[in-house]
């Protein structure tokens, strides 16, 4: 009688837990999984404020055919360019450039977002342009700076395939490609790109202990300073919460943090709603996998993590739609008028530093489920 192994898959959908068998015999075949994807295990701290849309639930199917559509060179006008290229793994899903480069070497004036625990965001793009990873997917195929491609011609290109239509067939019960169907199989993809195991994550989970700057770094990340009486690094101000950033709902998780006057604000998120009070206000991104995802900013100024604390701590320009969650921190009890003055020690600059490079999510930039198909 063949040997039955029996493996349990322990998964979370919305807020009901489903366990699996796989039924593999003993010739180590493995069965491909069908029907409802589950996700992985989520931590309890992450919350459960989140929604798949109705008519783009999860499936195996879906999630694997939007792997190969990330991966996929066809969906740029010369078929060089996909999701990939401005998204690494390695690179925690950027690539390490100040701002993106698409087709015939041509360049966006930002650079690209790191692709993690998107389950939960609210807005998408540095200027929160799109509200659903449905529509956020899109944009970058048409973009003409990135692969100035139409989704019209996305799906001819990808119906001619010899593959595709049968991969379609097996999500949306036709062999008939659709730009509709190609954004939803992406969406699927991204929403299983889930980072929850870095060094904090362990911590949180009572399976490791932070270091003693380690630990200095993360009190000063979540406090907000109050002069002569509590320091803090004023971070958690913009990327609260223990998802670490990103998941402010609507506009809330937008700031001008200081790069730049009122005489050089980019627009931001200006462009969608023409309020002048947001000009120069971008996306507060997730901080997960900072150490992996250099350069920072919206536009790349900055190369490094201390670059990044300097610039917080004393080079701030001032503007008139620079956020108060700034203009109203300090350590320091004086601060001259029309300034602002963190005050952090070159140690407590440090500390925070060393709490930031505990988010770097090994496990994650190696899964290869999130490898190219």
């Amino acid at each position: 009688m063949k040997n039955i192994k029996k493996y349990l898959l322990s998964a979370v959908w919305g807020s009901a837990t489903a366990i699996i068998l796989v039924a593999c015999e003993d010739n180590n075949t493995f069965p491909a999984p069908k029907g409802q994807y589950p996700l992985e295990q989520l931590p309890a701290y992450f919350g459960k404020n989140f929604q798949i849309p109705a008519d783009n639930l999860l499936t195996y199917e879906g999630v694997e055919l939007g792997r190969m559509l990330f991966y996929e060179t066809k969906l740029s006008a010369n078929n060089q360019i996909s999701c990939a290229s401005c998204h690494q793994q390695s690179k925690a899903f950027t690539d390490g450039l100040a701002v993106s480069v698409g087709v015939e070497g041509r360049k966006r004036d930002v650079g690209s977002m790191s692709l993690s625990n998107l389950l939960w965001q609210k807005k998408f793009n540095w200027n929160g342009s799109a509200s659903t990873l449905e529509e956020q997917v899109v944009m970058p195929i048409q973009h003409p700076n990135e692969m100035n491609q139409s989704l019209a011609i996305s799906a001819q290109k990808l119906q001619a395939t010899n593959n595709y239509p049968q991969k379609f067939k097996e999500v949306f019960k036709s062999e008939q490609i659709t730009p509709q169907n190609i954004a939803k199989a992406l969406a699927q993809f991204l929403r299983t790109l889930i980072s929850a195991n870095s060094k904090f994550d362990k911590v949180l989970r009572g399976e490791a202990q932070l270091t003693e700057s380690e630990q200095r770094g993360r009190v000063l990340f979540f406090t907000h300073p109050i002069a002569g009486q509590l320091r803090g690094g004023n971070c958690g101000d913009c990327h609260g919460g223990l998802m670490v950033g990103g998941t402010a709902p609507d506009f809330q998780g937008f700031h001008n943090n200081g790069l730049d006057t009122d005489a050089n604000l980019k627009n931001g998120l200006f462009d969608i709603t023409k309020n002048p009070n947001d000009k120069g206000k971008f996306k507060a991104p997730s901080l997960r996998n900072i150490a992996l995802t250099a350069p920072y900013m919206h536009d790349g100024r900055f190369q490094t993590l201390e670059e990044v604390l300097n610039h917080y701590n004393e080079h701030i320009k001032m503007s008139s739609s620079l956020d108060v969650l700034i203009t109203e921190a300090s350590n320091n009890l004086f601060v001259p008028p029309n300034t602002v003055d963190l005050g952090l020690t070159a140690q407590e600059k440090a500390d925070i530093i060393a709490f930031l490079r505990t988010l770097t999510d090994e496990e994650f930039i190696n899964n290869p489920k999130f490898k190219q198909p």
